[in-house]
């Protein structure tokens, strides 16, 4: 076990090498308004960045650039970010930590937002470790906050202030939008940047939609079967049963895998639910001279669903392949399963249903074209008689899965 996860973490380190974020094509506008093309180190920053690497060419070398030099910079495909001091909202979305003000508390920062619509009307985006904030701004307004704020009234129950709501049906009014379109918002991203898409194509407007640059693709369905190899072997101290030894067996299941990309650092972070059908059948034979007949026969029909719950970081090697690591703890349903002693003379001594205890899974795969994979999982011992404090189970599995994604 020790040898594993040594084996695991020196390959995580030496990965990482894979793993590195690449410089992307893209441009700055500096302070006096000239537009430099070049590269930029792009993580897909999940709070706005005070700060970003650059380098003019692919030999040349890497620079920062910040708040206090950019006006504005790009990232070809993925992301643009301006400069702006605007005044923000500083309250907490914190449930502990909610106010009793209905009102928004604003303090002047000058930040990089994201920009998501460009158009007749923009729509901004702004998010650090305490707050995430919208903006917007018009051909004839500069860019102001769009307000949201939850709140405790007197009673102790949890308001909000969608002042956003009338903010937009004030200062964004079309012929195709109507009341109950605002109505109906919510303070995301999906449903802002729906809300300005439909006004600047109501104007017929030049529109820069930055928000569909971005993967929408965050979830994958993938169907894996797999070629395992398992063990288990029992203690009994009731009946002396300290031997009995299943061997191990190469057993076939399947599992259906549901993943969900998380938005932001480049995709390289997902978390995964997989349904997996596994059996496991054997039978042990040992002298014992304390039963009737000299010897004890054991039989288990183990089967059951397991549910490992999986967090996964991706390596990525290039544009069409990538390593993946993964955490998962197992939840086990036993299907049916029990295990019978049985005398030399075929008559029954004892039966009894598995109960499976909980186990962690750790993996390490190789992913091509985001459709075909192939891990390596290696699961800890699983006590498959929990329910029964005189056995001592071990029950061990390692697996070679092959992954086909649906979508």
């Amino acid at each position: 076990m020790k040898n594993l996860y040594l084996f695991l973490f020196t390959s995580l380190m030496t990965l990482n090498c894979f793993s590195q974020i690449i410089f992307e094509k893209g441009y700055f506008i500096d302070n006096t308004g000239e537009k430099t093309e070049c590269l930029i180190k792009n993580y897909d920053w999940k709070k706005n960045p005070t700060e970003f690497e650059y380098k003019i060419s692919e030999s040349a070398e890497e620079k920062i650039a910040d708040l206090k030099s950019i006006q504005e910079f790009r990232i070809y495909k993925s992301s643009k970010y301006i400069r702006s001091t605007v005044q923000l909202d500083v309250s907490s979305e914190n449930i502990s930590n909610l106010s009793t003000e209905k009102s928004p508390v604003f303090k002047e920062e000058t930040v990089f937002l994201e920009a998501l619509i460009e158009g007749k009307a923009n729509l901004y985006s702004y998010e650090n470790t305490n707050v995430k904030r919208y903006f917007y701004s018009t051909e004839n307004s500069d860019i102001n906050q769009l307000i949201f704020k939850s709140y405790k009234t007197g009673d102790g129950k949890i308001a909000k202030n969608n002042r956003f709501r009338n903010q937009l049906w004030n200062d964004l009014k079309c012929n195709t939008i109507s009341l109950k379109n605002v109505e109906n918002l919510n303070y995301t991203k999906n449903s802002l940047v729906n809300f300005f898409v439909k006004y600047n194509e109501c104007n017929n407007a030049k529109m820069v939609n930055y928000a569909k640059d971005k993967k929408e693709d965050f979830f994958n369905l993938t169907l894996r079967p797999r070629l395992s190899n398992s063990s288990l072997t029992l203690g009994n101290t009731e009946f002396q049963l300290n031997d009995a030894d299943f061997g191990s067996k190469i057993t076939f299941g399947f599992g259906v895998e549901a993943e969900y990309i998380l938005p932001f650092n480049k995709n390289k972070w997902s978390i995964a639910i997989e349904p997996t059908y596994q059996y496991f059948n054997g039978e042990s034979s040992v002298d014992k001279n304390t039963v009737q007949g000299g010897k004890l026969i054991s039989h288990v029909e183990y089967s059951s669903i397991e549910f490992p719950l999986s967090l996964r970081h991706y390596f990525f090697i290039n544009e069409n392949s990538k390593i993946f690591v993964n955490a998962s703890y197992i939840i086990d349903a036993s299907l049916n399963s029990t295990i019978v002693f049985e005398r030399a003379d075929g008559s029954n001594l004892n039966s009894y249903d598995l109960s499976s205890r909980t186990n962690v899974g750790l993996g390490v795969g190789y992913k091509m074209y985001d459709k075909v994979s192939l891990e390596f999982r290696y699961q800890t011992t699983r006590d498959v008689l929990g329910d029964y404090t005189f056995f001592n189970s071990s029950y061990n599995t390692v697996s070679m899965i092959l992954g086909y994604s649906l979508f």
